[in-house]
């Protein structure tokens, strides 16, 4: 069981490391939303998104003769920054498997932050499997990008920052990949939220994995997804993650590109700020009107997942 008092321990270990992101508002924003909406920023977080604060809860506890072998991962590219720069943070080395279509902003900075990086086909090639062989073949310790109570917790403390500045949120609205984030915001959500807060997760609608699997009441597996929320296409939802969903999330909607293009507009410019597609995913549910029920002048928690973006690929999906 991952519960408050994890989350509560990732955060101090946190002091120092991750951004406290601030939580932004805007008039025009909330006209826009019919609700009163709070976007949480963690496009501004160390490394270009929340994922640092996962990776390092993990990485820091790890032992001395762990981290004297290396550590390992696999990653569409937020998360392989985040454990390079906690590699670097606790002195040890990580190679990372990325994909190789991955957005060359993601790739050089992993690389930049002292990593080694290893390509593979997203479309052909099973990442875990190819994790797990590097892993075993080099001797690493795997840092899992979501399945994982540490992950999790350390991710949580996206929720746990937003409600100590808005504690009587009526909805969370989350972007949903492999399910860290989510589950983690909903563990804050459930344990310190007010009552009867409703959580929404939001995935790509070719990306539609954990919408599938609710539904089925179990993990379902679909084709690795077209869409430009790379941070996004995964197949299956985590088995931990999973779980915590079925639990605690109220509801999946579904965003098409066009949408997350869309909000990604708005935030440029109506609030001066760049957002990578996965993050503006939540964002774009709200703006496309697809929870009018259930916002309509209510107050919206938004996590902005992440702002890895470079400047060709930003501009062009806005034109």
């Amino acid at each position: 069981m991952i519960e408050l008092d994890n989350l509560r321990s990732a955060a101090r270990r946190l002091e120092d490391v991750a951004h406290r992101t601030p939580v932004l508002t805007s008039r025009t924003l909330n006209e826009a939303a019919g609700a009163q909406v709070f976007l949480k920023a963690e496009n501004l977080q160390r490394g270009g998104a929340f994922k640092i604060r996962g990776a390092y809860n993990k990485i820091s506890q790890l032992t001395p003769e762990e981290l004297s072998r290396g550590i390992a991962a696999f990653s569409s590219g937020n998360h392989a920054q985040a454990v390079a720069l906690s590699a670097r943070l606790v002195g040890t080395k990580a190679t990372i498997l990325m994909p190789e279509d991955a957005p060359p902003s993601k790739l050089d900075a992993t690389r930049a932050y002292g990593s080694e990086v290893i390509t593979y086909d997203r479309y052909t090639q099973n990442r875990t499997e190819l994790g797990l062989a590097l892993s075993a073949e080099r001797g690493l310790t795997l840092v899992h990008p979501y399945d994982d109570p540490d992950i999790i917790a350390g991710q949580g403390t996206v929720a746990l920052e937003l409600l100590e500045e808005v504690p009587d949120l009526d909805v969370l609205l989350v972007p949903v990949g492999g399910g860290g984030l989510i589950s983690g915001c909903s563990i804050a959500m459930s344990a310190v939220g007010r009552p009867g807060a409703v959580i929404v997760g939001v995935e790509p609608a070719a990306g539609d994995d954990t919408k599938q699997s609710l539904a089925a009441g179990h993990r379902v597996t679909i084709e690795v997804p077209r869409t430009i929320a790379d941070g996004q296409q995964v197949e299956t939802p985590g088995a931990i993650t999973f779980e915590i969903v079925q639990r605690n999330v109220d509801q999946i909607d579904l965003v098409t590109d066009a949408e997350i293009v869309g909000a990604m507009a708005f935030l440029f410019e109506r609030m001066k700020i760049v957002v990578e597609p996965s993050g503006a995913c939540a964002l774009s549910a709200l703006l496309a009107g697809h929870l009018e029920e259930i916002a309509d002048g209510k107050k919206v928690g938004v996590i902005l997942s992440g702002g890895n973006i470079g400047i060709e690929r930003f501009v062009g999906l806005l034109s």
